[in-house]
């Protein structure tokens, strides 16, 4: 028969106590279960453009509208990711006009087909730089107009 003592020993190692020492199988299936799916997690965000949007949110102020490497960084992620291009953002290329007034701009937005992008491997278009489409930027005001659908008339970009 146990004694009062044993059965509070027991109890307390059931509930809280020290556990016995974890072998290596059960060390290295522990942080496998943690690994495995938030390195999915983090792949399926990268895939689906989820971490380019945040990084995009987080890092483009207000007063980014008069720096034109920001604002085509911020270009590049809208463009992608509304379905105005299907193309990966390292294969479209933004041409800003120099003659415009440095308040209103227009970026003329290129498919490059060069590289590792789409097209390259087509002796007709390799090396080539397309036209898509036209952004009108009122930096001031803070709009943007695009003719992508219907070349030469304006309508605001699609969000």
């Amino acid at each position: 028969m146990a004694s009062p003592s044993d059965t509070t020993n027991n109890t307390t190692n059931k509930l809280g106590g020290r556990r016995g020492r974890l072998t290596m199988r059960q060390r290295i299936v522990r942080r496998l279960v943690m690994v495995v799916p938030m390195a999915l997690l983090a792949v399926v965000a990268a895939r689906m453009g989820w971490l380019d949007q945040a990084a995009d949110q987080i890092t483009f102020r207000h007063a980014n509208w008069f720096d034109d490497t920001a604002l085509v960084e911020h270009f590049r992620t809208v463009v992608t990711h509304n379905g105005m291009t299907d193309l990966p953002g390292r294969c479209v290329l933004f041409i800003v006009n120099g003659n415009d007034p440095p308040d209103a701009t227009r970026f003329d937005v290129m498919a490059k087909h060069s590289g590792s992008c789409p097209g390259a491997k087509d002796p007709a278009l390799k090396n080539t730089l397309p036209r898509l489409f036209t952004l009108r930027v009122d930096r001031v005001d803070q709009t943007v107009q695009t003719d992508w659908g219907s070349p030469g008339t304006f309508h605001p970009l699609p969000r």
